[in-house]
């Protein structure tokens, strides 16, 4: 009896001792964001589990933060900083050189089926850096019982800006109560300038890297995004008592808006019997432009061993084709980055939403260089000023360059 009781107690103390020394090599690291909504890091939480039940030898902590930049800024600092973060693509450039991003290489799997759009979007120096965990594209959303009630009929692919510029003045008027409802919403800021640059066919640098802000084509394309604002056909948020385009598109106090899917969720939580539809940008001159706002997945710069194969495995989960799909079902409209889920998140939000997905075809990223948040700041300031007729469209582009090569200047 002693030696059975002896032989099952020496088997006890082996299965705890093999137990606890299997837990003791678990790598641990950290994945850090910044807070959403509940129900969306409840989904990203369910994936890391997910990840950590398939992976038993990796321990992963997920970590939010309201201040995201701040925090990691502090975080970088003092060079203890999670292995996994999330990198806005407008930030890549100051990160990567800050050297707090370790570049891709060969750690991401399958990156012929992510959009080129967004690999492009993560490319700084020729360099890839890291995989977008999803994606946003702008498109015109337009409410139907506007249009029908003005006799304007719904905005398509084959859209030019003409047609906007009609559309938006027969859509102009007053409500029942005599508020102005006007044509379209814009933002008086840079990026939802951009997607009119572009079609335009000019750039804010040459191929060299020369800033080329203040070109024919940039006036050609301030020139029509302002005039529809001088027209009375167009305004701010604010010029319809809203705090951004959504809001005055869900208020029914304009007639077409230009966002985001992200705005998909909003307006149906927010205004549930709105009737509206989704269509492409209209082309201008130089064809069609939209902007891509993504965000990836960064692995540590000094990541290394265990904690580096690590990170580079639970990003391959979180973005890989099983990653993609799960975003595809159960995000709050962000998109996910890989074509072969894209017909899964139509299937969830309707082909109404196409537009969205086919924008990533012909999206621009939204990213400057190191530094360049003077320029931005000079265009939006300048821009707010020629919505008010204080100041003219080569006024905005002037204060804009000038702001660009002075940043430029100091980087020499």
């Amino acid at each position: 009896m002693r030696s059975r009781i002896s032989v099952a107690a020496l088997l006890l103390v082996l299965t705890i001792t093999v137990s606890g020394l299997v837990h003791a090599q678990a790598t641990s690291i950290t994945l850090a964001g910044w807070s959403s909504s509940d129900a969306e890091n409840k989904a990203l939480n369910d994936q890391v589990d997910a990840f950590m039940a398939a992976n038993p030898d990796i321990k992963v902590e997920v970590s939010f933060s309201p201040s995201y930049e701040d925090t990691m800024q502090t975080a970088f600092a003092s060079g203890d900083y999670p292995e996994v973060f999330y990198v806005d693509s407008s930030k890549l450039p100051d990160w990567a050189d800050a050297g707090v991003v370790a570049p891709a290489g060969d750690h991401v799997e399958n990156k012929d089926d992510i959009y080129p759009s967004l690999i492009e979007a993560f490319t700084y120096k020729d360099t890839y850096y890291c995989p977008a965990k999803d994606y946003s594209t702008m498109t015109l959303q337009y409410n139907k019982e506007l249009f029908d009630a003005a006799g304007v009929a719904y905005p398509t692919a084959d859209w030019k800006w003409e047609d906007l510029r009609a559309a938006a003045e027969k859509l102009t008027g007053k409500t029942k109560d005599g508020k102005t409802v006007l044509g379209l919403v814009e933002p008086a800021e840079l990026p939802r300038w951009l997607p009119f640059l572009y079609q335009a066919g000019g750039n804010i640098f040459d191929k060299d890297g020369n800033l080329t802000i203040n070109s024919a084509e940039a006036k050609t394309a301030l020139d029509f995004y302002v005039g529809l604002v001088a027209d009375g056909f167009a305004g701010a948020p604010s010029a319809v008592d809203a705090g951004w385009g959504g809001e005055a598109f869900g208020n029914g106090r304009v007639a077409m808006a230009m966002e985001g899917n992200w705005v998909i969720n909003y307006l149906k939580e927010q205004f549930p019997d709105l009737k509206w539809g989704v269509a492409p940008l209209p082309a201008g001159p130089a064809g069609k432009a939209t902007m891509a706002f993504t965000v990836c997945y960064g692995v540590a710069a000094n990541a290394k061993g265990d904690k580096e194969t690590a990170a580079w495995k639970l990003v391959n989960f979180l973005t890989g084709e099983d990653g993609a799909k799960n975003v595809a079902e159960t995000s709050f409209g962000v998109m996910p980055t890989r074509k072969s889920a894209g017909d899964a998140w139509l299937k969830r939000f309707g082909d109404e939403m196409k537009a969205f997905v086919d924008g990533a075809e012909y999206a621009h990223k939204w990213q400057l260089p190191v530094g360049f948040q003077p320029f931005i700041g000079a265009f939006n300031d300048n821009i707010q000023q020629a919505f008010t007729g204080n100041v003219l469209p080569e006024d905005v582009l002037k204060a804009a360059e000038d702001a660009g090569k002075e940043v430029m200047s100091k980087s020499k």
